[in-house]
């Protein structure tokens, strides 16, 4: 995690905690308004995250409005 940005880790760290607390699906507008980003921010960031990520197991889980992201603890 060193590599990472203050932005990756403050998303990472979000999903991880909010993933072991039992929550499953994420989009990224509402992990931005967690966490103080913009939607963009979170959403340009999660697909390099979901390869990077061992903290977190982040999959790409649907496509209606808006992406919905999975996420497991690793």
């Amino acid at each position: 995690m060193s590599d990472y940005s203050d932005e990756d880790r403050r998303i990472v760290s979000y999903l991880r905690e909010s993933a072991a607390r039992g929550e499953r699906y994420f989009r990224a507008k509402n992990v931005a308004e967690a966490i103080g980003l913009s939607a963009k921010q979170v959403g340009s960031r999660l697909p390099r995250l979901a390869e990077e990520a061992d903290e977190v197991d982040i999959e790409k889980w649907g496509r209606s409005r808006s992406t919905t992201w999975k996420v497991t603890v690793s």
